[in-house]
């Protein structure tokens, strides 16, 4: 994958906590960066493809909304190796 080098202006705390999150994890701070980047965009097409089916099919039910939360959180809780019980 090609790279491209960018300036960005941030808030010197956020910079900081971002350098110690990335050293935590022992990544570069640009990847770091990246990945968060990464995430922003997939939320984004995640809730267009919502939208657009909610446009197409009406409104999800709060009945389809909890069961879809209970589906993720045992889907979390399995690949977590957890309890059973997900961080909301």
């Amino acid at each position: 994958m090609a790279v491209k080098k960018v300036t960005i202006t941030l808030p010197e705390e956020l910079v900081e906590a971002l350098g110690a999150a990335a050293r935590e994890d022992g990544v570069p701070l640009s990847r770091l960066l990246a990945n968060a980047a990464e995430g922003e965009l997939r939320r984004r097409v995640g809730r267009r493809l919502v939208a657009d089916w909610q446009a197409e099919h009406g409104a999800f039910t709060l009945e389809e909304i909890a069961a879809a939360r209970a589906e993720m959180a045992a889907a979390d809780a399995q690949a977590l190796g957890g309890s059973g019980q997900a961080a909301a």
